[in-house]
């Protein structure tokens, strides 16, 4: 009798607790240790921020629904955020890791972010949000692959290649910053890297001797993936393969209807997904270029980023002027042309009543809606432009002003001022006078004001944001928590009647949407992620000098279960400082051991009770 109830017990055990162990959504440890390190990346010794002693980091490979614990361990001399651009980080705008929602990290002290990336695909980035350290590095790549029950609207490419792009300067962050303090513009950047990596010597009076540059090697009649992020501080790049067609496949987590470009420009904070197929002949390698867009290209010329694709049996260097970039320094219309075409233009072409014209000035990249995402119904399928606009929100900026004698920039007149105490810690201790709810729904008429300043977001509203920029450089905006649509761009000023022109029906799903000088760009988003989520542009000068604001939404129903708590490691910083605790902080180890500490505690109790019925 004994035996037999000793056995039934055992059963139960198995049946039933172990499963507990294992039935939740598998989880993906990474471990970050952020310092800086000497590199000589445009053939200059400098400091960069490294992680796990290299630059770029490493890249985060995760699948739909997987739990994503990053124990970050910061060894910089300053305050330090990671940020998860484009991750929507449902329910938790705690681990986002921007200034408006999260402490910093102390100097010397680690954190453990822990948050799911939940019914979500797609090509991404991480990077540091503070104060300008992304200018230093830092970044690197971050995957989410669909599950296996999941098919993609392609054939399983035979690789997967990250590529990361950005303009550098041999100046660190801190000197950068200060550039900015003193009112000063930084000025021409020094060159553009890839992967972290100077150009390849295609001049010799342009590139120095001795620079390490990126190689790619791929095999011949193969088919890649390959995921392209302009991680840099400010400028637009072309990024293009020689002799190769590069086709768009998805952007931000979502599939598009693919397209072939010979090149294509990828703004600052985006990232596109190409399919890359290795069909050209190997007599010798091939150049890979990102060059800046909208400037004097015959000042510029020097900031220009070169690697070399390899197929396995090259027989040679490769040579000769690199490939054309987009030949339109005076033409404003063709990167446009070419961002509508890829954004949000099938409805159009489907739809229009448009003469040629305007179907090749308002045509863009376009959802494949036949394509599944993260679950298995189509992208798209909810019909966004069915939705009623319950908030509109008309964003405009501008070149830099002065503020109360400091050089700031600005959105709809306000310059936003990060609060010592973030926004989601002084809610959940009712703290006031942090924050104002009081975001302007169009551009003040009166001088530009700095202020704390938040969008009042209603949950489960659906928000028109129509980004005006009255700057003479591209700027690139991201929302973080959402993928919003991008409906609509167009040069000029946005009127009631630009809402003529939106694709109501297929137009993309991203959280990073360029804005042209003198143009506008409309986005919807649907507000049903609870948090404080920070909007701003991704131009790291722009950013730092006060062009943001957050979103604020919040579930009014008493039971809010709509939003993960504060996690039990939360800093406090500000007026709640003094609840922290002096000391390191992190609790990677006992989040990753407790499936093994349960599998521990149900082995030690069956041990016991086999020995007390002996």
């Amino acid at each position: 009798m004994v035996a037999s109830s000793f056995l039934s017990f055992l059963c139960f055990c198995i049946v039933f607790l172990i499963p507990l162990c294992i039935a939740e959504d598998p989880t993906a440890f990474y471990n970050f240790e952020v310092s800086y390190i000497t590199a000589s990346p445009l053939g200059v010794p400098q400091q960069v921020i490294a992680i796990n002693g290299k630059f770029p980091g490493p890249t985060i490979n995760v699948t739909t629904n997987n739990n994503v614990v990053v124990n970050v361990r910061n060894k910089l001399d300053e305050h330090l955020l990671m940020h998860w651009s484009g991750i929507q980080q449902r329910r938790s705008s705690w681990e986002d890791g921007v200034l408006g929602t999260t402490c910093p990290i102390p100097s010397k002290w680690n954190w453990t972010y822990q948050f799911q990336v939940k019914d979500q695909i797609g090509s991404f980035f991480y990077f540091p949000s503070l104060n300008m350290q992304r200018a230093s590095g830092g970044f690197g790549s971050f995957i989410i692959n669909n599950r296996a029950v999941i098919p993609i609207p392609f054939d399983t490419p035979y690789g997967d290649i990250t590529v990361t792009i950005g303009d550098w300067y041999t100046r660190n962050h801190t000197a950068l910053r200060k550039a900015l303090d003193d009112g000063k513009d930084l000025g021409m950047p020094d060159g553009v890297l890839i992967n972290g990596k100077g150009p390849y010597r295609y001049n010799d009076k342009l590139v120095p001797d001795g620079i390490d540059y990126e190689t790619i090697t791929v095999h011949p009649g193969k088919t890649y993936r390959i995921r392209v992020s302009n991680v840099g501080v400010s400028t637009s790049l072309n990024f293009r393969i020689q002799n190769h067609n590069l086709l768009l496949a998805e952007t931000e987590g979502s599939y598009t209807v693919q397209q072939n470009y010979s090149n294509l420009d990828i703004h600052v904070g985006q990232t596109f997904s190409f399919l890359l197929t290795t069909d050209q002949n190997a007599s010798s390698d091939y150049y890979i270029v990102a060059s800046a867009r909208f400037v004097n290209e015959s000042r510029w010329q020097r900031v220009t980023g070169v690697g070399i694709l390899k197929y396995t049996n090259s027989k040679g260097k490769a040579s000769g002027p690199l490939p054309d970039p987009p030949r339109d320094q005076f033409d404003k219309t063709f990167s446009m042309n070419q961002g509508q075409i890829n954004q949000f233009g099938g409805a159009l072409m489907q739809y229009g009543s448009y003469s040629y014209k305007n179907i090749y000035v308002y045509s863009w990249e376009w959802w494949n809606v036949s394509a599944s995402g993260a679950r298995p119904n189509p992208q798209g399928s909810f019909r966004y432009g069915s939705i009623n606009v319950t908030e509109i929100y008309v964003l405009r900026n501008l070149p830099p002003e002065k503020i109360n004698g400091k050089r700031r920039t600005t959105l709809s007149g306000v310059s936003f001022v990060n609060p010592k105490t973030p926004i989601r810690l002084a809610d959940k201790y009712k703290l006031k006078g942090v924050y104002k709810l009081d975001f302007p729904t169009k551009p003040l008429t009166g001088p530009p004001r700095l202020e704390t300043s938040v969008i009042n977001g209603t949950y489960r509203g659906f928000m028109e944001i129509i980004l005006q920029n009255n700057d003479t450089k591209v700027h690139s905006y991201h929302l973080s928590g959402y993928a919003f649509f991008v409906v609509g761009m167009d040069y000029g000023v946005w009127t009631e009647n630009s809402r003529g022109t939106y694709n109501k029906w297929d137009g993309i799903a991203r959280a990073t949407a360029q804005v042209y000088p003198g143009a506008w760009t409309a986005i919807l988003v649907s507000l049903d992620n609870v948090g404080v989520w920070n909007l701003r542009t991704e131009n790291l000068d722009a950013w730092y000098l006060g062009q943001e604001t957050y979103v604020h939404v919040v579930n009014p129903e008493p039971n809010n279960k709509t939003e993960l708590p504060m996690p039990d490691n939360a800093l406090f910083c500000g007026d709640l400082s003094k609840m922290q605790k002096p000391q390191d902080i992190s609790s990677a180890k006992s989040f990753e051991s407790n499936g093994s500490m349960l599998l521990l505690t149900i082995f030690l109790l069956v041990s016991a009770l086999f020995y007390i019925y002996q």
